[in-house]
Formats: structure tokens, C-alpha cells, sequence
């Protein structure tokens, strides 16, 4: 036989004389504790040569990031200024050579100042770089013949909401535009 449900005052009552368990707080995020030991590392060890991999064609332009990429960023003995070593393409490491000053400085323009005095280069091939996100010109478009637009909007108005309309009218233009060429509304 089923047990009869408390009432009100009763289940207020129930309620009142159990202590419910406190809120368990969430952990602290893990980047507020590991910040001062990132400082530390980054004062100690510098960013190295992720940082300088990750964005080597701006650094040195288009034409260099082809045929170099940064190794490693060896720290001298006293402290002050590092070697930073390349890997070049073959025939590239004379040109490279020539353009010694102009990479220092733009290395250290993205480091720091006198972050690295002097380049290593050494003869070898490149990992392939991955294909590279450049911001793409959008090409003109031509506007739809008056006629397939007038007849598209005929065909739209029975729609209930402005912003159907408005998205249909979209697509009816991009389909039309990417279809046949015909620009007539079927």
C-alpha cells in the first residue's frame, strides 16, 4: 500500500530540520596558479623559437620564409644576446648571409631589443611549411539582370516575416547567380 504524501506544514517542517550540504565551490582556474611559473620561465628561457616559427613569414617576408626557418635560439653563456640558427635551402644560404643585418634587426624588432646578436646558418632541407590562410579579395559581383530581380521578388512577397524575405531574396540571388547563367526564376 502506497505511503501517503506529507502536507504542506509537514514537508515545511521536514525541510526545515535538515541541514542541507553546502555548495561545493569549482576549482580555481588553472591559469591563475600557473601564471608566476610562466613568468619565471619566460624571463629565464625567453619564448624561443615557437614563437618566431609560428610567425616567421611576417618576420622576414614571404620570400625568406620559403627557403628558411628558425631552429633553435641558443642563449649565450653570460646572458646577454643569443644565436639564433636558421636551416636554408641549399643555394639560398648565400643570400640569406647577405641579408644577415636586416633579419637581426627584424628578429629583434619582434623579440626585443638585442634578444639575438648573431645568425647561425646551416645548409639543409625545410619542413614544408602548412598552407598558409591569406586574406582572399572577394571578386566583384555582377548584379542581377533587373528583370530575374523584379520576377524573384514577385515569387518572395508571398513570404510571412521581412527577414524571410529578405534570406529567400538572398538565396534566390546567389543561386541564380551561381547557377546556369540564364538568370531567369523557374
Amino acid at each position: 500500500m502506497p505511503r501517503p504524501l506529507p502536507t504542506d506544514a509537514e514537508a515545511r517542517a521536514i525541510l526545515a530540520s535538515k541541514r542541507p550540504r553546502p555548495l561545493r565551490r569549482p576549482p580555481p582556474p588553472a591559469g591563475k596558479s600557473l601564471a608566476p611559473l610562466i613568468r619565471a620561465l619566460d624571463a629565464r628561457f625567453g619564448q624561443g623559437t615557437g614563437a618566431l616559427d609560428s610567425r616567421w613569414p611576417e618576420i622576414v617576408g614571404d620570400q625568406l620564409a620559403r627557403v628558411s626557418e628558425p631552429i633553435r635560439l641558443v642563449k649565450g653563456r653570460s646572458g646577454q644576446g643569443a644565436a639564433l640558427e636558421l636551416r636554408v635551402v641549399g643555394p639560398a644560404a648565400a643570400f640569406v648571409q647577405h641579408q644577415a643585418s636586416e633579419i637581426l634587426a627584424r628578429v629583434n624588432l619582434f623579440l626585443g631589443e638585442g634578444a639575438v646578436e648573431r645568425l647561425r646558418i646551416s645548409q639543409g632541407p625545410i619542413k614544408p611549411r602548412a598552407v598558409r590562410v591569406q586574406a582572399r579579395k572577394r571578386p566583384v559581383e555582377r548584379p542581377l539582370e533587373a528583370a530575374a530581380d523584379e520576377a524573384l521578388a514577385e515569387s518572395v512577397a508571398a513570404a510571412p516575416a521581412d527577414g524571410l524575405k529578405t534570406a529567400l531574396m538572398r538565396l534566390g540571388r546567389a543561386s541564380l547567380k551561381s547557377g546556369d547563367g540564364s538568370g531567369s526564376v523557374r
